[in-house]
């Protein structure tokens, strides 16, 4: 569009600007703003850039802690690792590029969020994805998971930065919209983190990496709004990611960070240039100008208003060091990557853009950038289903129930997703996908992290506040389960439209659980993202809070898996007996229901009995150790012995047996150790409930002397998947 098109009420309600919003456009230009401006303010305003049905909420999460140097407002959140080592990570969703465009809108997701993270000065070392498609019958699914899963891994794998853990789930809600949350983590010097705030008038603003084109104009805004019919239509709202480029990106923005020469950096994402340089200018409280005949384009006669609002991928912007320019363009020369000085920053507060000679666009940064809308959006609690008692579920027989579970598409093996992936590359993946969280070795030293992403979307559903917490607290349990030290979560908020009052209540309650589950556990937020709107033709999807956590392992050497090491050794479990049904996995994937209230989490214990569980790993006293959660008792005890090929024999006692073995009681761990008497008697004097349930070896899973061969249930366990795509 040229600036000529006059702005009309149909235009404004195009650009998704409601009548009081396009009320205070006017208010604040003081006249009828072009059609580039008016672009501007659109995506500036999106839910998708600006939050404004979220951010009330939003800022009721914990985000600090003596370890965070950087809590959300930046690119990435960063905390400290210690030794002059910093971790910054975040995570971010792409669901409605991937559902109109598979392959290309996750690759896009992965390459804007290890964007993210380089642009702060940090090397990525990882990537993570949390996956959710509709139902496994449903004709559109088999298509959209070859596609985002070749999506994550061509682009992952090219850049050649490990993809190393994550989720994947099917479920009938998400049938017309899948959700697509990519996490990137990265490693810098605490005193080599570059932030986004712009300083210093008179100094040049430049641009670097890929052209612009006309890939991805309004990307913010399509995804600030519900699917229809009509969603096929919106393919060229999609961005197109090249790698390759990606990976010399990367190495370039490094080199000259090992330079004086950046004064600020923020990269292309949502809403390109637009949002990149709106933010910067805002956060130092300047103006700048810019000149759109000296941006990169690929494109012939490009209009101010598509250079601004494409969405194009593999670029940044960048606030340089007067007479640093020099300097900088031969870095990137010699990557052979666009380099281009394009504008100065100004003392005016406005943002003047200047094409073909003339002021095409003259608007006041603050205003746009600080005023954006802020709803207070009503909102209803959610009704809470009753506690479903263990007689209210049907008794399965245990061999049948478990082989179905471990062999349907909700429990099944993940490897056709992960062998897809190059989790190896660079060297230092300790871990490996099929765990309860991916473990690498900090390079050079004998220190590692941890990663993980969660979420049971059906507990949300049942109640929102206890889904929060459960959400947090699951995250906690599988960074603790490997030995690590939780540090500090990400998470990306996926949510139905929140005009509706029962869906901003599920957001509401989804963060007060989760505020809870952060405090009791020393777990802060520190980066995420918001995807909203997330319907087709008023279907909801289900409300699905995704964390994704990190943890530090002071002894890489010291983590442990949850495959069986050895025949002989004791299996303990670590909290209560399984006594809770509702939501979960056995009555879900077997009965079809969805019904009861989910497992209540009480925080106190979780702490406690995770604290106890670290500690057991830390002092060499556990040799696997397996979180329960989905499946329960039984499921993790399945898991463990079909990833390391060792049977085990378990002695359970109790009324409602099916529950004994697959209730999802929270804040529960089983593990397999030597001394099983030592681990009892240090539970006992910390307050922990322990018990013996049994012992690993031969090549069955029994229970109170029923077997089920560990072959058959390892077949139907890796079956699934590779004959569902095929």
């Amino acid at each position: 569009m040229n600036n000529s098109v006059a702005v009309t009420p149909e235009i404004v309600a195009e650009h998704g600007l409601s009548p009081s919003e396009y009320q205070r456009v006017l208010e604040i230009m003081g006249r009828t703003p072009n059609i580039t401006e008016l672009g501007i303010f659109s995506v500036m305003w999106s839910e998708h850039c600006s939050y404004k049905s979220s951010k009330k909420w939003l800022k009721t999460l914990p985000t600090k802690a003596p370890w965070v140097i950087c809590g959300p407002g930046e690119n990435a959140g960063v905390v400290d690792l210690g030794d002059g080592q910093a971790a910054i990570f975040k995570m971010e969703s792409h669901n409605h590029p991937s559902f109109i465009e598979p392959y290309q809108g996750a690759a896009t997701g992965v390459g804007g969020i290890l964007r993210d993270v380089f642009t702060m000065g940090a090397r990525p070392v990882a990537n993570l994805n949390a996956l959710r498609f509709g139902a496994a019958d449903h004709p559109k699914t088999r298509h959209l998971v070859a596609g985002v899963v070749a999506g994550v891994g061509g682009y992952g794998n090219c850049v050649g930065v490990p993809t190393v853990g994550g989720e994947v789930q099917f479920h009938p809600s998400y049938n017309g919209n899948i959700l697509v949350n990519a996490m990137t983590i990265g490693l810098a010097d605490t005193d080599k983190i570059f932030y986004s705030e712009a300083s210093g008038v008179g100094n040049p603003v430049v641009y670097v990496g890929s052209k612009t084109g006309r890939d991805g104009i309004h990307g913010a805004t399509m995804a600030s709004a519900e699917f229809s019919e009509d969603s096929e239509e919106k393919r060229p709202t999609v961005q197109v990611g090249d790698p390759f480029t990606e990976k010399l990106l990367i190495e370039a923005c490094l080199e000259l960070m090992a330079t004086d020469a950046i004064v600020a950096i923020q990269d292309m994402g949502a809403a390109g240039l637009t949002s990149s340089s709106f933010e910067m200018a805002s956060k130092g409280g300047l103006g700048v100008e810019l000149d759109l005949d000296k941006v990169p384009v690929r494109e012939t006669g490009m209009t101010a208003y598509e250079i601004m609002l494409s969405e194009s991928q593999e670029r940044m912007l960048m606030v340089l060091q007067p007479g640093k320019e020099g300097v900088a363009k031969a870095v990137f020369d010699k990557w052979e990557l666009d380099f281009a000085v394009i504008g100065v920053l100004t003392d005016t507060g406005r943002m003047v853009l200047k094409k073909d000679g003339a002021v095409v666009a003259d608007l006041p940064i603050d205003p746009l950038a600080q005023a954006a809308p802020e709803y207070d959006r009503p909102w209803v609690p959610g009704t809470k289903q009753p506690l479903l008692a263990a007689n209210d579920v049907p008794a399965k027989a245990w061999p049948e129930a478990l082989k179905a579970l471990v062999g349907g598409p909700d429990g099944c093996s993940r490897r056709w997703v992960w062998e897809q992936y190059d989790h190896m590359v660079m060297g230092d993946t300790v871990q490996r996908p099929g765990g309860d969280a991916a473990v690498i070795r900090i390079h050079g030293s004998k220190k590692g992290l941890a990663a993980t992403s969660d979420v049971n979307p059906r507990y949300v559903a049942a109640d929102a506040v206890e889904g929060g917490k459960q959400a947090v607290a699951e995250a906690w349990r599988n960074l603790t389960a490997v030995g690590a030290t939780p540090l500090a979560i990400t998470d990306n908020m996926n949510f139905g439209n929140p005009e509706r009052p029962e869906i901003m209540g599920q957001f509401v309650e989804a963060c007060q659980g989760m505020s809870e589950a952060c405090i009791a556990l020393d777990f802060p937020v520190v980066s995420g993202n918001v995807s909203l709107y997330n319907e087709t033709n008023g279907q909801g999807i289900l409300p699905t809070p995704t964390i994704g956590g990190v943890g530090l392992l002071p002894e890489v050497e010291k983590s442990v898996g949850i495959a069986f090491t050895a025949p002989g050794e004791a299996l303990v479990l670590i909290g209560g007996p399984g006594t809770h049904l509702g939501q979960s996995l056995y009555l879900y994937a077997l009965f079809g229901r969805s019904e009861g209230a989910p497992p209540p989490v009480d925080l106190a214990a979780e702490r406690r009995n995770g604290d106890f569980v670290r500690g057991l790993i830390r002092d060499g006293r556990v040799s696997a150790c397996h979180d329960l959660s989905d499946g329960g008792l039984l499921v993790a005890a399945a898991e463990m012995a079909m990833a390391s090929g060792i049977g085990a024999a378990l002695a359970v006692e109790g009324a409602d047996l099916h529950a004994r073995l697959f209730g999802e009681d929270q804040g529960r761990y089983l593990l397999a150790v030597a001394d099983a008497a030592a681990v009892l008697a240090a539970a006992e004097a910390a307050g922990v409930p322990a018990q013996r349930l049994g012992e690993t070896g031969g090549d069955a899973l029994a229970v109170n002397g029923e077997a089920v061969a560990l072959a058959d249930l390892k077949a139907a366990h890796e079956a699934w998947f590779p004959a569902y795509m095929a």
